[in-house]
């Protein structure tokens, strides 16, 4: 099987890795491929090894975080390929690297050492805003608003502006729906004066009175049905559903993220310094409160 076909899952034996190593071990499944579980850290870099249940064995205790892999999925079946590996550099830098040709670069939401704080630390930042591949971020059990039923909750959730969001990161959630066999909503929002926006918190709350606001919801919609009509097209078998309303963008994907299986966000095309961490202020919010995972899909490249 190719790199290409790879998903990668961004470990350090702590529990918000495990957490991220499952959903890996979940995409992959959806996708028919492989696992790799790629710690990046300080002291000699370790070949890969083979981690899948039917091939444990004692020489793991050698390695704190193999050792961890190998607890966390002992006993479970049915699991796809996964192999380990251990490489030294700049964690974020490292990651991108070893994501050149993945499907999809799995990351927790905090961790020990460099993973510390992820969602909010320079790591998970730089990760979303430079891998090449889509990234996903799961953040952890204290972040989310309510169990996640057997199953799964059967929804994927695309925040897309029509005249903004590349094709790719529409075309991800469209497949990634079909793979799941979900409903795919479709958010779009009414942007309003600054004027109209009362804070709370670090998400806004827009004043729906505003007399604009039927017309241009209704302009909004007609907008976002043109631009998903492609894509409906390809993809007959996947029920759409459209939310389009006057609500501040990333306070309407947090929400959505209570009861989503995931919520897929463009990252920022156009970036001033090629080190720079923007990814887009609705992505930033969205990844730095959402519930549940959160895929950051890059644009103008490969997006499954």
């Amino acid at each position: 099987m190719s790199s290409d076909d790879l998903v990668i899952a961004a470990v350090d034996g702590s529990d918000h890795s495990l957490k991220a190593l499952d959903w890996a071990l979940a995409a992959a499944q959806f996708r028919g491929t492989e696992v790799l579980a790629v710690h990046v850290g300080s002291g000699d870099t370790a070949a890969p090894a083979t981690v899948h249940p039917a091939s444990v064995s004692p020489a793991f205790d050698r390695d704190l975080v193999r050792r961890r892999i190998s607890e966390h999925i002992d006993g479970r079946t049915g699991l796809p390929p996964l192999s380990y590996t251990a490489v030294n550099g700049p964690v974020a830098g490292t990651l991108a690297e070893v994501a050149q040709n993945a499907t999809l670069l799995v990351l927790g939401s905090r961790g020990l050492g460099g993973f510390r704080s992820l969602l909010l630390g320079s790591v998970g930042r730089k990760s979303a805003a430079h891998a090449p591949c889509p990234v996903v971020i799961v953040p952890g059990d204290d972040r989310a608003a309510e169990p996640v039923p057997p199953g799964g909750h059967g929804l994927v959730v695309l925040g897309v502006e029509p005249d903004e969001t590349d094709d790719d990161v529409v075309e991800f959630a469209f497949a990634e729906a079909q793979r799941r066999g979900a409903r795919l909503q479709t958010v779009s929002t009414f942007l309003v004066p600054l004027t109209a926006l009362a804070v709370v918190g670090e998400l806004a709350v827009v004043d729906t009175n505003d007399p604009e606001a039927p017309s241009a919801i209704s302009e909004l919609g007609d907008l976002q049905a043109t631009r998903l009509e492609p894509f409906r097209a390809r993809y007959p078998d996947v029920a759409v559903q459209p939310v389009v309303r006057a609500v501040d963008p990333a306070g309407q994907l947090v929400d959505a993220s209570v009861n989503a299986d995931l919520v897929v966000v463009g990252r920022h095309r156009r970036r001033l310094r090629a080190d720079t961490m923007v990814m887009g202020s609705v992505t930033n919010a969205v990844v730095a409160h959402a519930h549940g995972p959160v895929a950051i899909v890059p644009p103008g490249e490969r997006a499954e």
